[in-house]
C-alpha cells in the first residue's frame, strides 16, 4: 500500500501517476481520480461576484507551509484508509503561479471496489478544498487580486463526512 503526497511546482502526468499507484497490487478493482484545473472565470459564489459582474482569472498563485501541508494531508489520507478500506492514495497539489486550464490538483485512490474508491476520492477532495493549509491568490484580467477563502458549498460538502 502506498499513501503519498507531493507538493510541487511542476505539472503531473495522470497516466504515469495512476500506473505507479496500481503497480503490483492485484487486489485493485477500482481506481478513482480527480484532476482539478484552474478555471478562467471566478466562481459565481465568490463574495465579489455578487456585488459586481464576474471577472476572468488571469492567474492563480498558491502558497503553503512546507512540512505542515504534507503531514496534514497524510493524516487525512489515513482517515480515508480506515474509513473506506482503500488500498492506496496519491495526492499531488501544485504551488506557485498557475494559469487558466493548468492542472492544479490530483487525487487518485485505489480500492477493491468502486464505491469505496469514489467515496474516498471525494472525501479527500472535500478536505483539500477546505482544510488543507494552502493559500490561494487570484489575479483578475482587470489587474485586481484577492485571497480565496473556502466557499460555503465546500464547507457543506465536508460536513457530510462528520
Amino acid at each position: 500500500m502506498s499513501f503519498t503526497v507531493s507538493i510541487q511546482l511542476e505539472d503531473f502526468d495522470l497516466t504515469h501517476e495512476v500506473n505507479l499507484l496500481r503497480s503490483g497490487d492485484s487486489s485493485v478493482g477500482a481506481v478513482c481520480c480527480f484532476v482539478g484545473t484552474v478555471r478562467e472565470l471566478e466562481h459565481p459564489s465568490a463574495p465579489q461576484a455578487k456585488d459586481s459582474k464576474a471577472c476572468s482569472i488571469s492567474s492563480l498563485e498558491l502558497e503553503h507551509y512546507p512540512g505542515m501541508t504534507q503531514r496534514s494531508i497524510l493524516k487525512m489520507m489515513d482517515q480515508a484508509r480506515l474509513r473506506f478500506g482503500i488500498n492506496a492514495a496519491r495526492v499531488i497539489h501544485r504551488i506557485g503561479l498557475l494559469e487558466p486550464m493548468d492542472q492544479i490538483v490530483l487525487v487518485a485512490v485505489t480500492a477493491p471496489h468502486r464505491g469505496e474508491s469514489f467515496k474516498a476520492c471525494e472525501f479527500l477532495m472535500d478536505y483539500l478544498k477546505t482544510q488543507a493549509p494552502f493559500w490561494k491568490k487570484e489575479q483578475t484580467d482587470q489587474g485586481s487580486s484577492r485571497w480565496v477563502d473556502a466557499r460555503v458549498s465546500d464547507e457543506d460538502a465536508l460536513s457530510r463526512w462528520q
